[in-house]
């Protein structure tokens, strides 16, 4: 096998350009392939993480999963009616108290209950429509990471302000409302209440900062005229692994449709899939495409060598060996590409890490993230490896059918 690995480089640096420009070609496929690796999973996870900090893992939801059975379905289930009015119940979860004590013998981890509703917010002869969610502060902040976007104020200051409201600082500026003012909201109802803003976050998201406010649980209930009642609960897990299990057993216990963050997004998780196969895909591609850069070589020394294979085979040489000498040439190009491909792979991965850049929708310098990962070199160096031996495998078994006495009398 050494002396078979002696002939191939030999033959490899007889022909330095040509071996110069074929590795150059796998080095680029192999160190754009791990760059774009690492920069399209960085995102997924960067994205995932974001996902995961923003979402509770698990929302109970005041809705059944399937429709509930009408009175007259119930009594008379044998006779089929038209043009009935169903029975329209009531939103929300009742007796939250209970529901709350219940899961927290079990459940693993934090809650929240809430109570949102669409509600219009008046300031200096201005109105915008917004979501306004009624939370207790003190379990809000065990699920959520609202306090994280705060900007002035604190999420704590609604449990000393019966009447606070944290706002979104885009809608504050669309209003000219700032801390300390006081404001109007009106729900569906027509039910009018004031309240003293005593906070503005700022997440980043227009949707959020200009139509989401949150005030004191008790004191949405009386705007949107349910007492006692929330029309959801957040529950963020100690094992985010759980949340399915959790989600299924909430759901038989309680009688509402509890969602985990999986199924929630469970289409995104799709598309993920769906851009990681295209990802590999177009990785595969490019490398194929250098592959042809070794196939042209392997088959011009096979020609110009033609001779040497003559005299090899007449020396005794079986074809397996001959086969072995060019396919060996081609994975001495595709291992010096490989590994000069993962230098520049990671060059340019640190590369972008270091990118600073500015988002329209924040004021926040941020940076590219990059994911770096030792499975991504492997697939590439793999995949450069398996295109290369093969474009040398085709050349190679040519040469090792070649007939020596052809050859010989050719060259007389």
């Amino acid at each position: 096998m050494i002396l078979l690995l002696r002939i191939a480089a030999t033959h490899v640096r007889n022909r330095m350009r040509q071996t110069v420009v074929s590795t150059l070609g796998v080095a680029l496929g192999v160190g754009f392939s791990v760059a774009m690796a690492g920069l399209m999973e960085g995102s997924q996870r960067d994205f995932m993480s974001t996902l995961i900090e923003a979402i509770p893992h698990v929302e109970i939801q005041d809705e059944q999963r399937a429709p509930a059975l009408q009175p007259a379905s119930e009594r008379f289930d044998a006779v089929a009616f038209h043009g009935l009015r169903p029975k329209e119940d009531l939103r929300g979860i009742r007796n939250p108290t209970e529901a709350l004590a219940s899961l927290r013998d079990w459940v693993n981890g934090s809650m929240a209950q809430r109570l949102s509703g669409q509600a219009v917010l008046r300031y200096s002869g201005q109105d915008i429509g917004l979501t306004l969610t009624g939370v207790v502060p003190r379990y809000e902040l065990e699920v959520s990471k609202i306090e994280d976007d705060m900007r002035q104020g604190s999420l704590k200051d609604l449990e000393v302000t019966s009447n606070g409201l944290v706002l979104g600082r885009k809608a504050a500026q669309r209003l000219g409302a700032d801390i300390g003012d006081t404001v109007t909201l009106t729900s569906a109802n027509g039910v009018a209440k004031r309240f003293k803003i005593v906070g503005l976050f700022h997440t980043g998201i227009t949707a959020s900062d200009e139509g989401f406010a949150y005030a004191p649980l008790k004191a949405v209930q009386i705007l949107l005229e349910k007492p006692d009642i929330i029309n959801s609960i957040s529950i963020r897990l100690s094992n985010i692994g759980e949340a399915n299990d959790v989600a299924s057993r909430a759901e038989r216990q309680l009688g509402y449709k509890a969602v985990s963050w999986e199924e929630a997004n469970e289409g995104l998780m799709e598309a993920f899939f769906v851009r990681n196969i295209i990802m590999y895909t177009v990785v595969g591609a490019i490398l194929v495409v250098a592959g042809f850069g070794i196939f042209n070589i392997v088959s011009t020394i096979v020609h110009e060598k033609a001779k040497d294979i003559a005299i090899l085979k007449s020396l005794g040489f079986p074809e397996r060996d001959i086969q072995q000498i060019f396919v060996l040439e081609g994975l001495v190009i595709g291992v010096l590409g490989a590994i000069a491909g993962s230098v520049l792979g990671f060059g340019l991965s640190s590369y972008l890490a270091t990118v600073k850049f500015e988002l329209t929708t924040d004021v926040e310098v941020t940076s590219l993230p990059i994911y770096f990962s030792t499975l991504h070199y492997v697939i590439a160096c793999f995949l450069a490896l398996f295109s290369s031996a093969i474009a040398g495998l085709i050349p190679a078994r040519k040469a090792a059918r070649l007939n020596p006495v052809d050859i010989i009398r050719g060259a007389t």
